[in-house]
């Protein structure tokens, strides 16, 4: 009786298997023959296809029975917010002891966004960040007090972001 047991849910279990992988063939093939694609065979749109895409998921537009009136005119200020930071490009430079995020801006300045130190190194804590004329940071080899630190100047030179290796000045 113990041997007809372990055969019926030995043959169940293969059973539920067989079902469940024919269930995902299905599921990808019949992903692909609508057009529209599916979840596993989902591919990059376009920026004309990703527009068609948000106006076919806007809601309509309710009518509304009464008129609304106008808005009055923006008021006029003389001067800019002073708020508002200058615009700024993002663009990662690349050097020996890593990478850096960095936003070169309108008036000249470079601001380091994020930085990240390649395989053996690592950044040391002193970063000078900006937004200023230069943005400095130093790249120490992680074990190997034989190899040099690495400190880096980064300007923004025509809104492109360099790095520079310049003299170690620290008596570490």
């Amino acid at each position: 009786m113990r041997k007809w047991r372990n055969a019926v849910v030995t043959a169940a279990w293969v059973a539920v298997g067989t079902a469940a992988g024919a269930l995902g063939a299905w599921q990808l093939a019949s992903a692909d023959s609508d057009g529209a694609g599916g979840a596993a065979h989902s591919r990059p749109l376009d920026e004309a296809a990703v527009r068609r895409a948000l106006a076919a998921s806007d809601p309509p537009a309710t009518s509304r029975s009464t008129p609304t009136p106008p808005s009055p005119p923006p008021s006029r200020s003389l001067t800019p917010p002073a708020s508002s930071p200058p615009s700024a490009e993002r663009s990662t430079v690349r050097f020996t002891g890593g990478s850096a995020t960095v936003e070169c801006r309108a008036d000249g300045t470079v601001r380091l966004v994020s930085w990240s130190p390649a395989d053996g190194f690592h950044i040391d804590d002193d970063v000078e960040r900006g937004p200023a004329a230069v943005a400095r940071l130093e790249a120490e080899p992680g074990d190997d007090d034989e190899q040099p630190d690495l400190p880096y100047e980064i300007r923004c030179v025509g809104g492109t972001p360099r790095a520079q290796v310049v003299p170690d000045t620290d008596d570490d």
